[in-house]
This record gives C-alpha cells, sequence and structure tokens, in this order.
C-alpha cells in the first residue's frame, strides 16, 4: 500500500506542470488567505486618514510610538538572539536526557495567552506580591523598561525554537573535522557551524524583530500612562473611540496610518536584514582563537551554560509562570480544583473554550504545513527567479508586523463583505494569517542550508522529485518542520488580539481568560467565581497541557517515529 503511494507520488512530482501548478496554488493561497485581505481591509480604511491628519497631536504621538516600536523590536531582538543561541547550544549539545524537558519549557512564554502574559509580568516585577517584596517596593514600574522585559519574554521562544531546529537538522561533521584540525569548539563553531545555518539565525532575529512590532494586548497591560509604541497607539484610539473622545473616523484613519508605516519602516528593515546578512561575516583576528580556546572547556563552558539557565528561568520562565502561581493554592484548597475538573460553574465554559483553541491550533497548524512547505521551496530554490522570491520573502513578513488587533480588525472588513462565512471559518483564517510566515521563515532558512548538488545528483542517479525530498530534504529539515509547527501551535494557541477582532460568539481560551483577568483587575465587571485563584487554575491547565502535547512530538521525533 505504502510502495504503491509512494509511487503515485514520484509519477505525479515528475509531470512538471503539476509541480508548477503546486507552486502556483501555493502563492494564490498565500495571497488570497494571508496576505491580501488584512491589506484589503487597511485600504478601505485609507480615506479616513485625511481626518486624522488634521490633528497634528495625534499625528506627532503616532510618530513617536512607531519609533518607540522600532528602537524596541531591534533591541529585543539583538538581546534574544545573543541570550537565546547559548540555551539553543545547550538543548542540542548538551547531554542530560532532561534537555528534552527543557526544550519544552522554553515554549512556555508562547503558550501563555499574551494578556496573561502581560499580567504575569506586571506582577512578578511590579507589584507588591513578585519580586519587589524583596526590594520593598516596586522594582520595576510600568513604562518602557517593563515593556522592553515583557518583549524579550515572549519573543525568546522564537529564537530559541528556529536555532535548536537549525543545530538538530545541521550534521556536526564538519565541525568535528575542524576541531580534529585542532580548532578550538568556538572557533569551529564561529568559523564552520554559524556560517551553515546563518540563514536561520537571519529568520530568527527576523522573527522576534516582527513579534515585538506587532503585539498589543500584553504590551498595553505594562505600558504605563506614558510609554507608547504602535500597538499601544492604536489600543489608545481603540479607547478613545469607547470613550467617545475620538470620532470613528479619526480611529480608523489613526490605525491605517500607523499600520501603513509599520509595514512600509519594516519592509525596508527586513530587505536590509536580508542583505547585510548574508554578507556578515563573524570577525577574524589573531588573537580571537586564543581566546576562544580559553571559552571554550569545562570551566567557561560551565559558566556559560549556567548565565543562559539564569536568562531564561530569571528572566524568562519565572515571570511568564507567575500568573499560575495561584494554582497550587487552588489545588491545597480542594475545592476550587474539584470544581473545576468536574466543569460545574464557569468551568464548563472554560472546558469548551479550551477544546476550541486547541482543535483550531491543530488544524491551522497542519494547514500550515501544507500550505508552507511549498512556498518555502519557491523561496529557498528561487523556483520563479531571484527577485520574485526576494519579493515573496519579504511579503511573508507582512502578517507578522501589522499589530494583532490592525490584522483582526482589518480581516474583519474584508471578510464582512462574504455573506455565509462561518465563524469558525473566520477564526482559522485570521489564526493562519497570524502563524504562517512563521513557519515558512523557519522551513525556507532551513532549505537555504541545504546544498542543492546534492538534490542534482540524486536526480542525475534517477530519484525523482518526490524521492528527493523524501530522502535527502525532509531528513535534514525534519527538526526545522518540528520547530515551525511548534511555533505555529503554540502561537494558535496564545493569540488573543485577533480572535477578539473577528469573532462575536466562539470563545477561545485566551479571550476568556482575558475576560477573567479584566475581572480581577476591577478593568470590567466582576464575573461571578472569578478571582485570582481561578485565573491561577485556569493558566495551570492550560499551560500543562500545552506542555503534556509539545513534550511528546519532540520526544516522538527525537526517537525517529515521527
Amino acid at each position: 500500500m505504502l510502495s504503491k503511494l509512494q509511487n503515485t507520488l514520484n509519477s505525479l512530482s515528475s509531470k512538471k506542470s503539476l509541480k508548477y501548478t503546486l507552486y502556483i496554488s501555493a502563492i494564490i493561497i498565500f495571497f488570497a488567505l494571508i496576505l491580501v485581505p488584512p491589506i484589503i481591509g487597511i485600504v478601505i480604511k485609507a480615506p479616513a486618514m485625511q481626518s486624522f491628519l488634521k490633528q497634528p497631536v495625534l499625528v506627532n504621538s503616532a510618530l513617536g510610538a512607531i519609533s518607540n516600536s522600532f528602537i524596541i523590536a531591534l533591541i529585543v531582538a539583538a538581546l534574544d538572539l545573543i541570550a537565546g543561541v547559548p540555551l539553543a547550544w545547550l538543548i542540542t549539545r548538551g547531554k542530560s536526557r532532561w534537555l528534552s524537558v527543557l526544550d519544552t519549557f522554553a515554549d512556555i512564554p508562547f503558550v501563555v495567552p499574551t494578556a496573561a502574559l502581560g499580567y504575569s509580568i506586571l506582577l512578578f516585577w511590579s507589584s507588591s506580591g513578585g519580586i519587589s517584596t524583596l526590594f520593598g517596593s516596586s522594582l520595576i514600574s510600568p513604562g518602557w523598561l517593563l515593556v522592553m522585559l515583557l518583549h524579550f519574554t515572549f519573543s525568546f521562544p522564537v529564537v530559541v525554537r528556529v536555532v535548536v531546529g537549525a543545530m538538530l537538522d545541521y550534521k556536526m561533521e564538519y565541525e568535528r573535522a575542524s576541531r580534529t584540525l585542532g580548532a578550538p569548539p568556538l572557533t569551529a563553531s564561529r568559523t564552520v557551524t554559524f556560517p551553515i545555518i546563518k540563514p536561520s539565525l537571519i529568520a530568527a532575529f527576523s522573527l522576534a524583530f516582527a513579534r515585538s512590532l506587532s503585539e498589543t494586548g500584553a504590551t498595553f497591560i505594562v505600558a504605563g500612562l506614558v510609554f507608547q509604541n504602535g500597538p499601544v497607539f492604536i489600543q489608545n484610539l481603540s479607547n478613545g473611540l469607547k470613550a467617545g473622545t475620538i470620532s470613528q473616523a479619526t480611529y480608523e484613519g489613526g490605525t491605517v496610518f500607523a499600520s501603513l508605516i509599520l509595514i512600509v519602516v519594516s519592509l525596508i528593515i527586513f530587505g536590509l536584514i536580508r542583505v547585510l546578512g548574508q554578507k556578515l561575516t563573524l570577525p577574524f583576528g589573531k588573537g580571537l582563537p586564543s581566546f576562544e580556546k580559553k571559552l571554550s572547556y569545562k570551566k567557561a563552558a560551565w559558566s556559560r551554560n549556567s548565565i543562559a539557565l539564569f536568562v531564561f528561568i530569571v528572566i524568562v520562565l519565572i515571570p511568564s509562570l507567575f500568573v499560575a502561581l495561584p494554582a497550587f493554592q487552588a489545588i491545597a484548597t480542594g475545592s476550587t480544583l474539584a470544581q473545576a475538573l468536574m466543569g460545574q460553574g464557569i468551568w464548563s465554559s472554560f472546558w469548551q473554550s479550551l477544546f476550541l483553541s486547541y482543535s483550531l491550533a491543530a488544524i491551522v497548524t497542519v494547514l500550515g504545513i501544507l500550505t508552507g512547505i511549498p512556498m518555502a521551496i519557491l523561496i529557498s530554490r528561487k523556483t520563479f527567479g531571484k527577485l520574485p522570491s526576494t519579493i515573496l520573502d519579504l511579503l511573508i513578513n507582512v502578517p507578522l508586523i501589522v499589530p494583532s488587533i490592525a490584522l483582526g480588525v482589518s480581516l474583519k472588513f474584508f471578510w464582512q463583505g462574504i455573506p455565509g462565512i462561518p465563524e469558525f471559518l473566520l477564526l482559522v483564517f485570521a489564526h493562519l494569517a497570524i502563524t504562517y510566515p512563521y513557519f515558512v521563515r523557519s522551513m525556507s532558512a532551513a532549505m537555504e542550508r541545504i546544498n542543492v548538488d546534492m538534490e542534482e545528483a540524486s536526480r542525475t542517479l534517477g530519484a525523482r522529485p518526490f524521492t528527493v525530498f523524501k530522502t535527502i530534504v525532509l531528513p535534514i529539515t525534519k527538526y526545522s518542520i518540528l520547530s515551525g509547527a511548534i511555533i505555529v501551535f503554540t502561537r494558535s494557541v496564545s493569540e488573543t488580539g485577533a480572535t477578539l477582532a473577528v469573532t462575536s460568539n466562539l470563545v477561545t481560551a485566551p479571550v476568556l481568560l482575558v475576560k477573567w483577568v479584566n475581572s480581577v483587575r476591577g478593568i470590567v465587571a466582576p464575573i461571578a467565581g472569578v478571582n485570582a485563584l481561578t485565573v491561577g487554575l485556569a493558566c495551570g491547565f492550560l499551560i500543562l497541557f500545552s506542555f503534556i502535547i509539545l513534550l511528546v512530538l519532540r520526544l516522538l521525533t527525537r526517537k525517529g517515529k515521527i
């Protein structure tokens, strides 16, 4: 049965017409479902900018906020790379059996709903119940520094996931050959390993940069009254509209204005990253190898790993999990846990929303893989030429750049004009638009590492395209596919802003948790049965189940069963 299927796929893959039909279909799906809807949604409201541009105070505020977005995003992406690569190195090169658990823990900040994550960061760094207790006052007040810590926390897993995938795919024979010729471990890594996985390092930096630019809900929670970046500015406009202090035209015009500038400037930056990144080489010098030799062995390696773990645990993991700590108190009391497990009261809606979130994430992940692999091949192999591939590579980033709330609003503007679309399908489209670029960027970077000569040699020996993909491409990129799929799954599970914008009836777990968090914070009217214990326990369930799913997938992949 399997051999017949493989023969059929081999036969089909040999037909050029079918191959190009697959590629063109991937492009059509990308434009029709992912790129065009949010862009059209923005363009539809472009005339409203006239009303906004007549208000210089708001325009200057928008430009200042957008500048803050780019400054923070560039700094955070650089810090993510500096801190994330050593942790990825430890996960992939360490010998402990517990490293798969550490690898899965690295995804936790991506699983926590963004608004809950922002609330958790605020509690940990700024409230009297967090680390500030040790200092007698608020350690970090809401503002730009807390925003940077938040953005570092939720973008850090992106870098770790992409680099881990690249390093697991990477074959160490080249590095071992360098070591046998006398190169210290760090010198071998700098001169051999990093140049080979450089496309993945560039992709990791770009994704972290884009992730920082687009986050809205969590940033608004920790920004305070003075600080604004682009997404917070848009959120403030939305709040002003609800309060009646600004008009609908001003709100729409400001959203379009900020979104367009973010998109245009970001595309220029992504283009520069792509061009300059390919030309960038790590520094060489006479004294560098001897310095690297001192940093390569036991004591220095132990110190490097300890610092990487400290940054991850203290700066990323503990603040992310802080909101879930009341779960332990809920377990100790027993009654809250019993109500939750039996689905009584508010917990009935929680389990329904959790099932919806995981079902949605699974569907979006499968769709992302099926539609993303052909697009990644197109970009990395420059199938239609260098310029079209470069343009596609830049356009892939657009859904990442638009603030999630603006993206959701734009998608709603577009799809609401087409009657009869089920709300669940709108959710699928919105989550696919947000997550698709993560998979494509991760996969295309992995494809760029493969020497085309290997594929050509296989073809000259008679292998058909599907066999080449199965025997050469898939084994080399397997872990990058898993990494991309994990990012898509976790990003979908935690998405809040766009979900709120496109749905009226369906409630995912993050949306429900946002309502509960706002109830506890006093932003909305109190919800019966909702308190810090229920919020903590609900976040705990979400984190625990997601952790188990990701750990099982990772263990199966490591054992070669997937």
